[in-house]
């Protein structure tokens, strides 16, 4: 029977020296900057506030509604779901079709105060295992018990970009260990409405 492995990651965030003062500038640039960047602004975001409260906005969204105060475009950005996306490039676009929209139609897009740009950045990951291995489904939910949230972040939500399909990485060993049926239980869970902690008690009581 396969070993599950339990991973993390950690990120080296970087500064990518390129800001934006309104909706145009913020348009044009998210076209071009590297996909890490994309990925920064809209994961990160998650993660950081996944912790406590479910369905945060992503950078974006939280800047043009605190910072420029366009609230009605803010909320258009702020309903992408981000993590169902399994293609930065397919986010990227859609995030810009809305803004482009904005635009078009010749709604508000003035700048913002001096020294309230928007700043692009990205990262680089590093996966790291956590030294946490299960053999079997009962090694498996006991290990579930202790790996760090960061790990279950990893292995839930991020499996989607690398795997590119809707299996999450505990989905993917189930159905190959033969737990069909658990596995479909845990396809069937809405992970985006939960913090991660609720998150991780929803999973092992799927695992009895």
């Amino acid at each position: 029977m396969p070993e599950f492995e339990f991973k993390t990651e950690i990120h080296l965030v970087k500064l990518l020296g390129i800001k934006a003062r309104n909706i145009r500038e913020l348009c044009e640039t998210l076209e071009s900057v590297p996909l890490s960047s994309v990925y920064y602004h809209t994961h990160k975001f998650l993660k950081q506030h996944h912790f406590l409260s479910p369905e945060p906005p992503n950078d974006f969204a939280y800047w043009v509604n605190n910072t420029l105060n366009i609230r009605m475009l803010a909320e258009k950005l702020a309903s992408v779901d981000t993590v169902k996306f399994s293609s930065l490039e397919e986010l990227r676009l859609q995030l810009c079709a809305i803004m482009a929209e904005w635009l078009k139609l010749g709604m508000p897009a003035n700048d913002c105060a001096a020294g309230d740009e928007f700043h692009f950045m990205s990262c680089q990951t590093f996966i790291l295992p956590t030294g946490h291995k299960a053999a079997n489904l009962s090694e498996f939910r006991e290990k579930l018990k202790i790996v760090d949230i960061n790990s279950i972040y990893f292995h839930i939500f991020e499996a989607r970009l690398r795997l590119k399909k809707n299996q999450n990485d505990f989905q993917s060993w189930l159905m190959e260990i033969g737990e069909k049926e658990i596995a479909e239980k845990l396809g069937n869970l809405d992970p985006y409405n939960i913090t991660l902690e609720n998150l991780r008690k929803r999973v092992l009581g799927l695992i009895k």
